[in-house]
């Protein structure tokens, strides 16, 4: 037989209605061209980038929510609710924005706050009831809330600065945490004309949106300030010339009867529970009290301070 007549797949096979190949016939050769360049990740339908790309897509194509509204920092405070918004509004409470989420037409109390943040020049943002939610740690603000600034405590050396020209009289806080004793303290302080009250930095109640209702506006009349250390300023406070005196319910001397009531005065009033701290107690010039029934046990931080000022104001109406 004429050539290579036992290469393989040169003889027809049994049965094979094609006649004689020899090689692949170019089925190698077109394996081999690929089905072109290869498609990038993000291309691809099963691949991860892909599902990122397409997710990102669905995002550009939805409408965008509004931004998170900031929560209040450095010493800033909420005050939500309408009544609690107004009453702040009213007793001329510091603000920085007022966050509104519905304008009911019939609420007399949001158009108070809206005619003061309109004539105040407020700012004013409306914001989705799920922000204010949020804003509020999910309190019933009903709608409306304000941010309060942190309030500026003057110096403890302000207060006697501001006593130019006449006797000072000052009112020293020693362990009032009651803000709304605070706040009831101030408002005394405004009646009387203190020249200032003074808080040390730690175990006392701050300047808060509660204080300054409370106050009934003196807040703003009167100013606090912080001692970093309570007995220190008592100590500068003598070393200007001024006499301390504190209060105790089981001094023998009553108020009343003050002698040092007319001089350059600090009071200096303890909490209702343990009263003068040893240390302010041993840095007082004087003891005084407020005599009172044997049925009651001693009164609270915010009564004696108005009885006390009272009584000195009288005390020097006279001399």
């Amino acid at each position: 037989m004429a050539g290579n007549s036992k290469r393989r797949g040169a003889v027809r096979k049994a049965g094979s209605k094609k006649g004689p190949q020899v090689g692949s016939g170019g089925q190698r050769r077109r394996g081999l061209e690929g089905r072109g360049p290869t498609p990038k990740a993000t291309e691809r339908p099963h691949h991860p980038a892909a599902a990122r790309k397409a997710a990102a897509e669905k995002r550009k194509t939805q409408p965008r929510k509004p931004a998170a509204t900031p929560r209040p920092t450095g010493g800033r405070e909420i005050v939500a609710g309408r009544n609690s918004v107004v009453e702040a509004v009213r007793a001329g409470i510091p603000v920085d924005h007022v966050y509104l989420a519905s304008r009911p037409e019939s609420d007399e109390r949001i158009g108070e706050v809206l005619r003061v943040v309109t004539a105040r020049n407020l700012p004013l943002l409306e914001i989705t009831k799920g922000e204010l939610d949020r804003l509020t740690d999910g309190a019933n603000h009903q709608g409306i809330a304000m941010q309060v600034p942190p309030y500026e405590y003057a110096d403890p050396r302000e207060l006697l600065e501001r006593a130019q020209g006449h006797r000072p009289l000052i009112v020293a806080l020693d362990g009032v945490t009651d803000p709304h004793n605070l706040g009831a303290v101030l408002r005394s302080a405004g009646a009387f004309g203190v020249d200032g009250v003074l808080v040390p930095e730690r175990r006392s109640a701050g300047m808060t949106a509660a204080v300054w209702k409370v106050s009934a506006g003196a807040a703003a009349r009167v100013p606090v300030a912080r001692a970093t250390n309570l007995v220190r300023a008592l100590q500068d406070y003598q070393k200007a010339g001024c006499f301390v005196v504190g209060l105790d319910g089981q001094a023998p001397t009553a108020v009343a009867d003050l002698e040092l009531a007319s001089e350059p005065l600090v009071v200096v009033i303890g909490s209702e529970g343990k009263g003068l701290s040893r240390l302010v107690r041993q840095t007082c010039d004087s003891v005084a009290g407020i005599p009172i029934a044997s049925t009651v046990e001693s009164l609270n931080a915010a009564v004696a301070a108005g009885i006390s000022l009272y009584e000195i104001a009288r005390i020097r109406a006279t001399r």
